[in-house]
């Protein structure tokens, strides 16, 4: 049996007016150093302000474009701010999935990885019965693996200013019913790790869906308006960052990996349901 392969990425990364993005690629860059299997994830906004050509060319690909090869991406909503997200799409090409859509899915090691869209106003909605809800219930049904995960721009639930997505409530539900174990988001410029939760944010341990927001990639830091709410176990606002999940055939492991210069670490193990 070989080495587990892993899962690594952030979401909100590259800016030309930032060296963050810079930071966090070195990371990638020392994860893949050896003999590792492995896809890099974004969970959007890649290239700001508003996702361009050039903003790809000349911001996003000095520095996780290294890793392109191997990266599988999702839009926020910054990609957007080119008409159809016509540079994120121009730039990730066939792995970004069909530009009407944005949204796909993918099996890596034993698991099955589900890369959403949530900018649900541009899909015609995220709510059930939508098209990409409707979508991914069919995807989970056909893809009955052990353990899923799923990863997306706009978290369902954060402690950051931006706060929970309820929009993305029908969603969760789905990957709930089809027992997924976790789901990644950025939009946050933050990192928080929540326990497992339902669509309703009540927790459950047996069959909840853990969610990490990941919002590190390098533009910049927001700060949390707050204290965390209860099922928040870990946050912080003040590193640049990857997370680094190794997937197991029926656990995952997750690290966070900060930029050099920073301290903050969070770790853990999860067995799938």
């Amino acid at each position: 049996m070989g080495t587990a392969p892993v899962l690594v990425g952030a979401g909100d990364i590259a800016s030309c007016a930032s060296t963050g993005d810079e930071a966090t690629a070195a990371l990638l860059d020392a994860v893949f150093a050896g003999d590792v299997r492995g896809i890099v994830f974004t969970a959007g906004d890649n290239a700001y302000g508003s996702g361009t050509p050039a903003q790809f060319a000349d911001c996003y690909e000095p520095s996780w474009g290294r890793h392109k090869a191997r990266t599988r991406p999702v839009p926020g909503n910054h990609d957007y701010g080119t008409a159809g997200a016509g540079g994120y799409f121009g730039y990730f090409g066939e792995a970004a999935g069909d530009p009407a859509r944005g949204y796909y899915s993918y099996d890596l090691g034993d698991w099955h990885i589900v890369a959403i869209n949530s900018n649900c106003g541009k899909l015609g909605g995220c709510e059930s019965g939508s098209p990409q809800e409707r979508w991914l219930r069919a995807d989970l049904a056909a893809h009955p693996a052990r353990c899923t995960l799923a990863y997306w721009h706009h978290p369902r639930f954060s402690s950051g200013s931006h706060g929970d997505a309820n929009f993305m409530r029908a969603i969760w539900q789905a990957l709930y019913e089809y027992g997924a174990e976790a789901a990644i988001a950025g939009h946050d410029h933050d990192y928080e790790r929540f326990a497992p939760q339902d669509a309703n944010g009540v927790a459950d341990p047996e069959r909840g869906i853990r969610q990490f927001v990941v919002g590190t990639g390098g533009m910049s830091f927001y700060s949390f308006p707050g204290p965390p709410p209860a099922n928040s176990e870990a946050r912080d606002d003040m590193s640049f960052g990857v997370l680094k999940l190794t997937l197991r055939p029926a656990s995952f492991d997750w690290e966070y990996l900060p930029a050099a210069g920073s301290t903050f670490t969070d770790s853990g193990s999860q067995t799938c349901h």
